[in-house]
């Protein structure tokens, strides 16, 4: 009797060392360093990143009248654009477009690379006024349970945190808001930040702007209880019946 405790004990040893709770994922340790997040009132648009596939219209004459560089319209004897043209952000930052050729837009708002375009464009249109979109931006939010991730589309260039677990219906039953990690590639490294939604102060992270790509992952709460029966109740089922067994065949040598 006293070695199928021994074994039991062993159990619960294994199951305190991460053995109970294998779906946990994106682990930190204890004293690891989270990302400072300086100031959320700062940089709050979207800013255009590799593998964006961004989307523009330009205007001529502040955006009097449509031109399309891809036909010769005879009838007012200038180009227009056409709408509903995409180009991708390549890994160097830079998309081929039109008349400019290679121009670089990663790390530019929205804002900021419609400025730009007009400003290049300007040199062969009068006054061009130019709309820019990005049509593929996306999150994937882990809520807390096993099961439920999603992936977000960012159809707000000023989505946060928030929205976007509103969006993927809000932390789960089993997810620790205190707990949530938001991952976002930095170059060749990751930034994690750490946001404490159970309190009202964690609303300042919390309304941090998301960018494409990025990882919200909630902790799920460890269910020892029940992980322990579902893993360890085949093995102690074992034991039990080899220790009947092995007690059985003792009575019978007697």
């Amino acid at each position: 009797m006293r070695k199928l405790f021994y074994l039991i004990g062993l159990t619960l040893f294994l199951s305190s060392c991460g053995w109970i709770n294998p779906s946990i994922m994106l682990k930190t340790d204890k004293d690891y360093q989270y990302s400072k997040y300086i100031d959320s009132t700062k940089a709050l648009d979207y800013r255009i990143s590799t593998n964006d596939i961004i989307e523009f219209s330009m205007y001529s004459n502040d955006g009097f009248k449509l031109v399309d560089l891809t036909s010769l319209n005879s009838a007012n004897m200038g180009y227009r654009f056409e709408n509903n043209i995409q180009y991708l952000i390549e890994s160097d930052g830079s998309s081929k477009l039109p008349v400019l050729g290679r121009t670089n837009l990663a790390g530019y708002t929205i804002k900021e690379a419609e400025s730009l375009l007009e400003e290049k464009y300007a040199s062969f249109y009068v006054r061009p006024y130019v709309k820019v979109s990005v049509t593929n931006k996306r999150v994937i939010v882990f809520p807390g349970s096993a099961g439920d991730a999603k992936v977000i589309p960012l159809l707000n260039n000023n989505t946060t945190l928030i929205e976007a677990l509103a969006l993927a219906g809000g932390i789960a039953d089993d997810g620790k808001a205190r707990i949530v990690k938001l991952i976002r590639q930095n170059g060749d490294k990751h930034d994690v930040f750490l946001i404490d939604l159970s309190k009202i102060e964690g609303i300042k992270l919390g309304s941090m702007v998301l960018q494409a790509d990025d990882i919200i992952y909630v902790e799920p709460r460890k269910k020892y209880a029940t992980r322990f029966m579902q893993e360890a109740a085949p093995i102690i089922s074992m034991l039990t019946s080899a220790f009947m067994l092995y007690t059985y065949s003792k009575a019978l040598s007697k």
